[in-house]
């Protein structure tokens, strides 16, 4: 016979990273969560088992097979069920008290206030592609002053931004508004890890084309990436200090055993990431012939 679910014995091993009454303070917390693909499942299962007791998430998309190496849910018996419904199940299994909102259409102009509404925090799981979105949701989170987390899985590491109300928003760091959808793509690659620590190993070029939207992933990056953003959510919700936040990033890389801290003033406009910016361009368009020779 099943025990009863009891919250306290549940999470009681955080005690002591978390005192009993930051625990409760998490439990009453609402995080939203946009995406529940590679770092997006992962982080709410993450956040779950920190003992987050609220969320809205948002996903449009099924699992399919392609997913298999990096996200969480995706398994045989999941193959073509919706993220958004499995996810959610996988949370509840882990806390059935949980106050979950599902957002099956995902988030766009429509929804976007209602998905923010209540969120302590905002963590940033969509698509590296999702451009529209993704600029939508923050330009939302600058306006409702819902701190935003974004980390990034970059290799076998993950680069971390943090939104702060008040403080440098997304689109004054990243510059993406009337780009082409390739500038985007370089601006937001860049923006988010401007010491590039990932580069220096890429075995195999043929498994990136940014213009169709194609490119790597591993399993590690994206649990650095939940272990990263979940900390930064802990800090900001039990007001443990200054945030680390936009100019200001990090980025680790386990690969190669190294940690930046990195500072953009004025983002994308900074005189070294125009440089990057331009040195990019000339790398993309050349692996781009490369992959389509």
């Amino acid at each position: 016979m099943n025990k009863p679910f009891d919250y306290n014995l549940a999470f009681s091993r955080n005690i002591g990273w978390v005192t009993e009454a930051e625990q409760a303070i998490l439990c009453a917390k609402r995080i939203a969560i946009a995406g529940l693909g590679g770092v997006g499942g992962s982080h709410l299962l993450t956040l779950t088992r920190l003992g987050v007791g609220k969320f809205n998430i948002a996903d449009f998309d099924r699992f399919e097979l392609a997913n298999f190496n990096r996200q969480a849910g995706a398994t045989l018996s999941h193959l073509g069920q919706p993220k958004v419904d499995v996810l959610a199940e996988m949370a509840l299994d882990i806390n059935p008290t949980l106050d979950i909102k599902k957002f099956s259409e995902g988030v766009n102009q429509d929804n976007v206030s209602e998905f923010l509404t209540d969120a302590d925090v905002y963590v940033d799981g969509l698509d590296f592609f999702a451009f529209a979105a993704r600029e939508r949701l923050f330009a939302a989170c600058a306006e409702l002053g819902v701190p935003a987390v974004t980390a990034a899985p970059l290799g076998m590491g993950a680069a971390l931004l943090n939104f702060m109300p008040g403080n440098m928003t997304f689109e004054e760091y990243f510059q993406l508004e009337g780009k082409s959808e390739a500038d985007k793509i370089l601006h937001f690659l860049l923006g988010l890890s401007p010491a590039m620590l990932q580069v220096g190993y890429l075995a195999d070029r043929s498994g990136v084309d940014l213009i169709n939207h194609k490119g790597p992933s591993t399993p590690m990056a994206c649990e650095i990436c939940a272990g990263f953003a979940a900390t930064q959510a802990l800090r900001i919700l039990l007001q443990r200090g200054r945030i680390v936040a936009a100019p200001w990033g990090l980025h680790f890389d386990a690969y190669r055993n190294k940690l930046a801290k990195t500072w953009r003033p004025w983002g994308n406009r900074n005189p070294l990431q125009r440089l990057g910016l331009m040195i990019a361009r000339q790398q993309l368009m050349k692996i781009s012939k490369e992959t389509s020779a």
